[in-house]
């Protein structure tokens, strides 16, 4: 293991494959430029965690604040890589640790030619004017939502204003294809990641009790997480009980969990930049209540029904409608909505929405809302989330099964086999 990586990193075949894929795709004298992600400040002389921009990560392996790749792309998907890595000073090692050295960047990355960043604007005098295009990367996911301005959104803007004849091209629909599939040696990572969110949590549940505060059940997960090697959680975990069960995105995790509570974790294990996600709701008192079961086993019913049709070949908008329909089935027999109601919309019984307000699957990997085409097609090497739900405020039940599965050419995989599914096996493992 390479001395700065807490895990095990890909072979650096997999990028230099990556780099390939895309250069393919792209007219010759095409020029790409992909920047890290800057170290976001916090107040006074603090900043946040470096977080890798995950597109530089898919297509380099590099792991490092002010990291770029540049790409010049020649005839026939030939293509001449260079990588630009922040330099190391003795200031840097004393207070922060060495960055990593050009011979270990190629290690990671296969990139030969690496330099420091500080020759990124003489190289860019020179390429960008002979470049017949440029291809930048954007964040065209659906959902993102942020008045925050990315080093790539910078750069591109200053690139555009010193180069304004260059004809400028986004990567994103090209990346969001390529990451969709995942490749054997993503899913090694993939698999670790997953392996580590369910560990923890299975750890976790022997030990939940009434009284226990959101913020214990928080603290010990990260440690079951972090000892065996993730970095962090995967994103912001939530860990909701009582009536905040029913709040989708709930994060403050500040409560105490009462007697009779459900309690919805919501929750991932992030190794080698690849995202874990699963949700499990559990009784805090080891045993739920008749209805609670009753809400229970009618997730797991849609849960194991959209498991048993995410099949290659099945468009996501019709797998959604599917799991729809299933679920209105489901809800009439809980007495939350009547047959008129779904009888009303029978293809496609909105009315769902009342207490199932979300899909029921998004794209996993390097993100944990990972990028996708507008209108995916399952296929064998994709992995997806299935997290259907039901969210009843008037009771203060909200219920949200979630796994990550890999579609198969004959099937699907379940990535969490070690976390338990069955209202059953989860009151055994809770009690003491």
């Amino acid at each position: 293991m390479i001395h700065t990586l807490r895990y095990e990193p890909i072979p650096s075949s997999f990028y230099t494959r990556t780099r390939d894929k895309l250069a393919a795709q792209l007219p010759a004298g095409s020029l790409v430029i992909v920047h890290a992600n800057d170290i976001y400040p916090t107040n006074a002389d603090g900043t946040l965690a470096h977080h890798q921009n995950a597109n530089l990560f898919y297509l380099t392996g590099i792991d490092q604040e002010e990291t770029v790749l540049l790409m010049r792309v020649g005839e026939n998907g030939s293509h001449t890589d260079t990588l630009l890595l922040r330099e190391t000073n003795e200031h840097i090692v004393i207070w922060e640790g060495a960055r990593l050295t050009r011979e270990t960047a190629t290690l990671l990355s296969g990139i030969q030619d690496v330099r420091w960043t500080d020759t990124y604007n003489a190289l860019l005098a020179e390429w960008v004017p002979a470049a017949g295009q440029l291809w930048l990367e954007t964040d065209n996911h659906p959902r993102r939502l942020t008045y925050v301005q990315t080093r790539n959104e910078r750069m591109a803007a200053a690139l555009k204003a010193s180069y304004p004849d260059t004809k400028v091209k986004s990567l994103y629909p090209l990346l969001a294809e390529m990451r969709l599939v995942k490749a054997p040696e993503e899913l090694v990572q993939l698999r670790q990641a997953c392996r580590i969110t369910g560990e923890g949590f299975t750890e976790l549940l022997p030990s939940i009790r009434p009284g226990m505060g959101e913020w214990e059940l928080e603290a010990a997960l990260s440690a079951g997480y972090i000892k065996r090697r993730a970095r962090k959680f995967s994103f912001h975990p939530i860990i909701a009980s009582g009536a905040d069960t029913c709040v989708l995105h709930y994060i403050t995790n500040h409560k105490e969990c009462r007697e009779g509570d459900l309690i919805l974790f919501d929750i991932g294990a992030e190794y080698g930049g690849y995202a874990g996600d699963m949700t499990r709701t559990v009784p805090a008192g080891g045993k739920f209540t008749p209805r609670q079961r009753a809400v229970y086993d009618a997730v797991l019913a849609a849960h194991r029904y959209a498991v048993s049709i995410m099949r290659p070949g099945l468009d996501k908008a019709e797998y959604e409608r599917r799991v729809r329909v299933f679920m209105a089935g489901e809800l009439v027999k809980l007495g939350l909505l009547t047959q008129e109601e779904v009888d009303a919309q029978p293809e496609n019984p909105l009315c769902v929405r009342k207490y199932f307000m979300h899909g029921t699957s998004h794209s996993l990997g390097l993100d944990v809302h990972d990028v996708s085409p507008d209108a995916p097609v399952f296929a064998a090497g994709q992995v997806w989330t299935v997290e259907p739900g039901i969210y009843i405020p008037a009771e203060n039940i909200g219920i949200r099964i979630e796994t990550d599965i890999l579609i198969l050419e004959d099937g699907a995989e379940d990535l969490i086999p070690n976390a338990p599914l069955d209202a059953e096996e989860i009151e055994r493992l809770m009690r003491p």
